[in-house]
């Protein structure tokens, strides 16, 4: 055998045993009579010891071990003499009697070491080289463990995971699908799924009642931390629930994970509408680890002569407490913040609530101190805070709010990533207007059912706005985890709701005849959750991006610079699947 112990398994009571350990050179220290090398596998880190004395041939050939080489040793488990407390092997060391390099090793590009010196492609592109590294190698190490909790978790409950197709049907609703060429049928196309959805479903009808899958999905969209082109979903769907159920179900799977992995129990989730959440912090995914809630001030200050709010639909302000010593430059900074063109504010305004009871604002020309104090009542200010408001049109000034919100909640260090904060956002509208092609398009996905005292509104048009969706989001520290919904499963329904999308009988049929045929046979009441699994790990590790919790991820442009993929293919394989490439 390679080895009898793994590097990370010998404490002091293998004193006196004779043990073979095999892994990769760490680092090594040569002190002259004695060579000390440090060999880690996946487990952890043992120290080797050579003697000089005792055997210098072994010693010398122990001085010309580079990093990351290969190696197997055998010796005697010895207690040290300067122990180590960062590491739980620290209180041993390895006599090394025998040693064999299994492998030699170029010099990495980067250390392999918790902070190493490479960047974040350099390490992109040696990425199995990066996986040795302990921050990476144990967010993956988690990851699996998540994985174990999820599946026992609703195996115990009933669950059955079952796997679904990767090559399935294009649909034109969403994010763009990525798109596979069928070389059996020349100039027709898979698509790979953005979601298992259609296929849970028809589970449902075909009566397995409650289904998971931990299941691969592709989006092609543009990237940013949360996003990669391939994620993982923790995908489920019941039949025979209600919304109920289903919270309680997923809600108790979410605990689970925090109890096992985080050691942190939870009361019951708070829920929230979307228009609450909307109104109140200018997201339907807000962060709950701080407040400064939106106080909506337009009744206050109108007609005082402020032509920018005297015209403005909205006037809303969040209070910063007790920031009212902020200088001018970190006022301006702010101003520049929303200017940004992520944010897309025209400027802000700010009302100083000195300790003293004075105010000092951006538009004392047009408010009095009476003025003033009138807005900060409206507001809650306290002496000593600090107001900011921005204005426009309601639904645009609020999301612009909210990211003004979340810049002081960081520069305030509110928002703790050991912190946690979670809660259901509830009643979402089933469709929202998209002003560039003038037509409703569903908020979630075209199965998504109505709000059984809404759905009459599907007969009006001028209503459509107003319907709202049996739908539900679990939301973490400002991050949407996961997602669900109350399904349609009666076809009349269904196909009004197809309607109202702009689907004729035809394009309907073309695209989920499958699903559509299935609902006549019978089809329970059912409803389901996807957990975003990527984001739920960063979330728990208090990482911002999911990409170190992804074995091979791809970096911000979509590529696997490690493998230089996407790449070209070659032309007979292109002429094998009947694709002509344009040349510019």
């Amino acid at each position: 055998m390679y080895r009898t112990n793994t590097c990370g398994e010998l404490r002091l009571a293998n004193v006196g045993q004779t043990v073979t350990l095999a892994g990769w050179v760490q680092r090594s220290r040569d002190l002259g009579g004695m060579t000390f090398i440090d060999l880690r596998d996946r487990y952890g880190i043992t120290q080797l010891a050579f003697n000089m004395e005792a055997n210098a041939p072994l010693c010398e050939q122990a001085r010309k071990l580079g990093r990351e080489y290969v190696i197997q040793v055998t010796g005697k488990v010895i207690e040290r003499s300067s122990k180590n407390s960062k590491i739980p092997t620290g209180d041993i060391e390895l006599e090394v009697t025998e040693l064999n390099i299994l492998n030699e090793a170029k010099t990495p590009p980067f250390t392999i070491e918790d902070q190493s010196d490479g960047g974040d492609d350099l390490r992109m592109k040696y990425r199995y080289l990066d996986i040795r590294r302990n921050p990476v190698r144990n967010n993956l190490i988690m990851r699996h463990q998540m994985a174990m909790l999820v599946r026992n978790y609703l195996s115990d409950r009933d669950f059955l995971e079952i796997e679904t197709p990767m090559l399935i049907k294009s649909t034109p609703e969403g994010a763009r699908d990525f798109v596979v060429p069928s070389r059996m049928n020349p100039g027709e196309f898979y698509a790979l799924p953005q979601s298992p959805q259609q296929y849970k479903q028809l589970l449902m009808v075909a009566g397995m009642d409650r289904y998971f899958q931990i299941v691969r999905c592709f989006r092609d969209e543009d990237l940013r931390a949360d996003r990669q082109p391939e994620f993982t979903q923790i995908d489920c769907e019941m039949s025979f629930v209600h919304q109920e159920d289903v919270l309680n179900m997923f809600e108790g799977l979410a605990k689970h994970l925090f109890k096992e992995m985080k050691g942190i129990e939870f009361d019951k989730f708070p829920r929230m509408t979307w228009h609450d959440a909307m109104r109140l912090y200018g997201s339907d995914k807000p962060d709950l680890r701080f407040g400064m809630t939106f106080k909506e001030v337009t009744d206050v200050v109108k007609g005082h002569g402020f032509g920018l709010f005297d015209s403005s639909e909205l006037v809303v302000g969040i209070v910063a407490e007790g920031c009212a010593e902020y200088t001018r430059k970190q006022l301006d900074a702010l101003t520049d913040f929303v200017k940004r063109p992520q944010v897309g504010a025209g400027g802000m305004v700010y009302i100083k609530y000195n300790a003293d009871g004075s105010f000092k604002s951006s538009v004392d020309k047009f408010y009095d101190a009476e003025a003033l104090k009138a807005i900060a009542d409206k507001m809650e200010a306290k002496p000593g805070d600090l107001m900011l408001l921005l204005c426009g049109p309601a639904m645009k000034t609020r999301v612009q709010l909210c990211a003004l919100r979340l810049e002081m909640g960081n520069q305030l260090g509110l928002r703790d990533p050991q912190k946690f904060a979670p809660l259901w956002v509830i009643d979402f509208p089933l469709l929202e207007w998209d002003d560039e092609t003038q037509r409703y398009y569903a908020m979630h996905h075209p199965f998504t059912a109505p709000k059984p005292e809404d759905e009459p509104l599907l007969d009006d048009p001028s209503r459509w706005g107003d319907i709202r969706a049996n739908a539900y989001d679990i939301v973490m520290n400002g991050t949407e985890v996961g997602g669900g919904s109350i399904r349609i499963h009666d076809r009349v329904l269904q196909n009004k709701m197809f309607h109202t999308l702009g689907f004729t009988d035809e394009s309907a049929a073309a695209q989920f005849g499958f699903l559509m045929d299935a609902f006549t046979y019978g089809a329970p009441p059912h409803a389901g959750l996807a957990f975003g699994f990527d984001r739920l790990c960063s979330i728990f590790a208090g990482a911002d991006s999911i990409r170190d919790f992804i074995a091979f991820p791809k970096n911000n442009a979509g590529r696997d610079v490690m493998s230089q993929s996407p790449a070209p293919i070659a032309p007979e394989q292109l002429e094998e699947l009947q694709i002509a490439i344009k040349k510019n």
